[in-house]
């Protein structure tokens, strides 16, 4: 007796589509507070990998070396973290001067906006002072949300060394557990799948290291020449946020701009903006081309696209999390023969010029 293949109409592949499509978001945002931890953990597990694989060459039992590995992780960012902590804290002393002058500031601008264009300037202050009560106390009733948020963040810092430290014990059941899903004449692919992936992950997440301390670096210099104040956070910070593709740079100027502005001149502000606007120059046109986006060639619409889906998804991890989970699925398309397209379609290669107008030609044709 033999079975005949099902066809489907193509409003019932892209009804089936959409469904799985909006059943896999919702899933991705019901259960975002377990999958963030162990997303994180995998791609920090698979950047750590080749060093326990080292040490477990050299003869060192295996959990001794995923120890001694995440111990020396974990001394370094102690070490960073500790750095930034206590610029915050210089910052922080300084914070409340910082927002008195800024708001001489804005209410004098406002007072020469209101005499340009014959307005009461008591009325605009009243309207800020309503607006600034307002946000008070919205910012009171969250307070409870906020500690809730936080509470359940330092919950999963705590559960994030032990997701690394099982995912890499258990590494070898991971992968036979892959191999198991599929029939023995797949697992060549599955191999190559999988190295794919590791190598993909390890290179460009290297490469986005890479290219944080470089900005970090060019950021605290141009400050520092400036002579704008507490030029090392805001270098790391601007760095940080860079991390976060086509968003972040945008975002990381605007507070060595209101530090300019309230400990220096206008001007100041000017030049800082300026100084950014080159460094973002150097780092788009050398740094990611020949660091980070050699390792995964995704093309900028789908990159800004996902990156908005990331923060409306998970928020700002959604964000960092991005690109490398777009590179992961677009590799796993670029080995499954019925998957190629998509894969094509998240790529950057441009088709040749000769058979764009063949398809252009065609597209005409039809249309007449």
């Amino acid at each position: 007796m033999t079975t005949e293949e099902i066809k489907f109409p193509l409003y019932a592949k892209v009804t089936i589509f959409l469904i799985g499509l909006f059943a896999l978001t919702a899933i991705l945002f019901i259960a975002k507070s377990i999958i963030i931890p162990l997303v994180f953990a995998t791609i920090i597990a698979i950047m750590l990998n080749p060093v326990v694989d080292f040490l477990v060459r050299i003869k060192i039992n295996r959990v001794v070396a995923i120890a001694i590995v995440m111990m020396l992780t974990f001394i370094v960012l102690f070490a960073f973290v500790s750095l930034v902590i206590s610029q915050i804290s210089r910052f922080s002393d300084s914070w409340p001067i910082l927002v008195e002058k800024f708001t001489g500031i804005i209410n004098q601008n406002i007072s020469d906006a209101a005499s340009y264009f014959d307005k009461d300037p008591q009325k605009i202050h009243e309207w800020i002072t309503k607006v600034q009560g307002e946000i008070i106390n919205s910012s009171t009733a969250a307070i409870g949300q906020t500690l809730v948020i936080v509470g359940s963040g330092l919950v999963v810092l705590f559960l994030l060394p032990v997701y690394i430290f099982l995912i890499l014990f258990y590494q070898p059941i991971l992968l036979e557990f892959i191999h198991r899903l599929f029939s023995t004449d797949y697992h060549n692919k599955i191999n190559e799948i999988v190295s794919q992936v590791k190598k993909v992950i390890q290179q460009y997440l290297f490469g986005l290291l890479i290219e944080a301390v470089l900005v970090a670096i060019l950021d605290t210099a141009a400050l520092l020449i400036l002579g704008i104040e507490y030029a090392l956070l805001l270098g790391i910070f601007g760095a940080l946020l860079n991390m976060i593709p086509y968003i972040g740079g945008l975002i990381a100027v605007a507070m060595p701009m209101m530090v300019a502005l309230v400990t220096k001149t206008p001007v100041y502000a000017i030049y800082v903006m300026i100084a950014y606007y080159l460094i973002q120059l150097i780092d788009n046109n050398y740094i990611v081309p020949k660091i980070v986006a050699s390792k995964v060639k995704i093309n900028a619409l789908f990159s800004i696209i996902v990156v908005i889906a990331g923060n409306a998804l998970w928020g700002i991890p959604g964000m960092f999390l991005s690109i490398p989970v777009l590179a992961i699925v677009k590799l796993i398309c670029d080995h499954i023969e019925p998957l190629k397209p998509w894969g094509f379609l998240l790529g950057d290669t441009m088709p040749p010029l000769l058979k764009i107008n063949l398809i252009l030609k065609k597209a005409k044709n039809i249309s007449k």
